[in-house]
C-alpha cells in the first residue's frame, strides 16, 4: 500500500505488533524482511533481468518496496476511477461507464479481504472502500444517463437493501423506478429511506432526496441526468494517490 515510498521501521512494528512488540523486535523485523526478499525471488525470479529480491530495498530507518505502477491493482483502480470521473465531467458518458466498470472489475471483495490488517492498514482499507462506493455511484449515474434504468433496478434494489441510509443509492433507485414507469414504487422508496434515516441516524432526508421526492410527486422529473448526489459532491475529499 506504500509502494515506492520508504516505510519507517516504526510503522512496520506498529502494523505487525501494535503496542506489544517483542523484546527482540529489531532482529525479528530484519528476519521478516529477509523472508520477504526470499519470497519475492521465488515468486518472480524469471520475470525480469533484475533480482526480484532487490525490489525490497533497505534505507536508513526503513524499507521501500519498488514496483511498477501496473503491478498494483489498487493504483490501477485509482487511475481508472480518476479517468472515468474526468470522462463523465467532460460529457463522455459511454466512455466513463466503460472506464468506471473496468475500475470496479478489479475488486473481488472488501479491500485486503484476505489479510488481517493492523492499525496502519485499516485506515487505508477504509479509504479504498469509500472510493469504491463513490466510483460505483458514478458508474450507476453514467448508466442512468445512457438510459439503462431497467437494467439497473435489480442492482440498485440490492444496494439499497444492504445500505438503507446511503442516500446516493436511494436517489438512483427512485430515478430508475420513475423512468421505468413505476412511480408509486419510487415514492415508496422515499418513505422507506426517510424511515431508515430517522430510525438509524435521527436525521431527515437530505435536500437532494426531498427535491427528488417533490419532483416525482408533481411529475416534474424529466429524462435528463440524475441530481448530483452527496457522494459526488464529496468526491474531492478522497485523496487519490499515484
Amino acid at each position: 500500500m506504500s509502494a515506492n515510498q520508504v516505510v519507517r521501521n516504526e510503522q512496520l512494528i506498529e502494523e505487525v505488533w501494535e503496542d506489544r512488540p517483542p523484546s527482540s523486535v529489531a532482529t525479528t523485523l530484519q528476519t521478516y524482511i529477509y523472508q520477504l526478499r526470499k519470497s519475492l525471488r521465488l515468486a518472480g525470479g524469471s520475470r525480469t533481468d533484475r533480482d526480484p529480491g532487490d525490489e525490497l530495498r533497505t534505507f536508513v530507518g526503513g524499507y521501500m518496496l519498488t514496483l511498477p505502477h501496473e503491478d498494483l491493482d489498487s493504483l490501477r483502480f485509482e487511475e481508472r476511477a480518476q479517468r472515468g470521473r474526468a470522462q463523465l465531467a467532460a460529457g463522455d458518458v459511454a466512455g466513463a461507464a466503460r472506464t468506471l466498470r473496468e475500475a470496479l472489475d478489479l475488486w473481488h471483495g472488501p479491500a485486503m479481504v484476505d489479510l488481517n490488517p493492523g492499525p496502519v492498514l485499516v485506515s487505508e482499507a477504509l479509504r479504498l472502500d469509500e472510493i469504491r462506493k463513490s466510483v460505483l455511484e458514478l458508474r450507476i449515474e453514467a448508466d442512468l444517463r445512457l438510459g439503462c434504468h431497467h437494467e439497473l433496478l435489480a442492482e440498485l434494489i440490492k444496494l439499497v437493501s444492504s445500505q438503507p441510509t446511503h442516500e446516493g443509492f436511494q436517489v438512483k433507485l427512485m430515478i430508475a423506478l420513475y423512468r421505468a414507469g413505476r412511480r408509486s414504487e419510487a415514492l415508496q422508496v422515499y418513505q422507506h429511506a426517510r424511515e431508515s434515516l430517522v430510525r438509524e441516524l435521527g436525521v431527515d432526508p437530505s435536500e437532494t432526496l426531498q427535491r427528488l421526492h417533490h419532483a416525482i410527486l408533481t411529475g416534474d422529473l424529466g429524462p435528463g441526468p440524475a441530481p448530483e448526489s452527496p457522494s459526488q459532491r464529496a468526491w474531492a475529499m478522497h485523496e487519490v494517490r499515484y
